[in-house]
C-alpha cells in the first residue's frame, strides 16, 4: 500500500467530506471519503498536524466537525514526529508534513493550501503533490468512486471550505463532469 502524507488542510477536507452536521445522519460508508482514503493508503501525519486538528476540532463549525471526524479515526493514521525547517515559509503543520513526506519517501502529499502549492511542490523530493479534488479524480479513475459520488463530495467539501471559483477545484469538476 502506498504512503500518503497529509497536512491539516487535506485531513480537514477529508473529514468534511465524511462528516455531516450534528442534525444530519452521518455519511453512509460507501460515501465516506476518509474511510476510502484510509483503506487505499497508509496515511501518515506529523504530530503537529494532529495537534492542529485538535485545535480546529474545538470550533463548533463544519471545519471543527471535519477535524473531529479525522481525530475519531486517528488510530488508523501513522503519526510521527517530524523535524521543522526553520527557513520554510509555511506554518508548522505544512513544514512538518513536507519534512515527513521527504523522510518516508511518500508516494503522495495531500494538501489543500491552494495559495502555496507551488512552494510546497518545490519542497517535495520525490513525492507527488495532490489536492483533495485531485484525489477524488484518482478515486474515480481507480473505480473506487463514481463520477457522481466524487462530484457530490467535491460539492460538499467545496461549499464548506469556500472553494467557489478556485481554478484547481473547477478543473477537477470539469474533468469529473466530462
Amino acid at each position: 500500500m502506498s504512503v500518503l502524507v497529509a497536512d491539516t488542510s487535506g485531513l480537514v477536507s477529508l473529514g468534511v467530506g465524511s462528516a455531516r452536521g450534528r442534525e444530519e445522519a452521518t455519511v453512509p460508508p460507501e460515501r465516506d471519503l476518509l474511510a476510502l482514503c484510509l483503506a487505499e493508503y497508509n496515511v501518515y501525519a506529523p504530530e503537529i498536524v494532529v495537534d492542529e486538528l485538535r485545535s480546529v476540532a474545538s470550533h463548533d463549525d463544519v471545519h471543527g466537525r471535519g477535524a473531529e471526524t479525522v481525530l475519531d479515526r486517528s488510530d488508523e493514521l501513522t503519526v510521527r514526529k517530524a523535524s521543522l525547517d526553520a527557513d520554510f515559509p509555511l506554518d508548522d503543520g505544512e513544514n512538518a508534513a513536507v519534512a515527513l513526506a521527504n523522510e518516508v519517501d511518500a508516494a503522495l502529499f495531500l494538501c489543500d493550501e491552494f495559495n502555496r502549492l507551488g512552494l510546497i511542490h518545490a519542497s517535495l523530493a520525490d513525492t507527488r503533490l495532490v489536492t483533495t479534488p485531485t484525489l477524488l479524480s484518482v478515486f474515480v479513475r481507480r473505480t473506487c468512486f463514481t463520477d457522481e459520488r466524487a462530484l457530490d463530495a467535491l460539492g460538499r467539501i467545496g461549499a464548506a471550505r469556500s472553494w467557489d471559483g478556485n481554478s484547481y477545484v473547477e478543473r477537477a469538476r470539469s474533468l469529473l463532469e466530462s
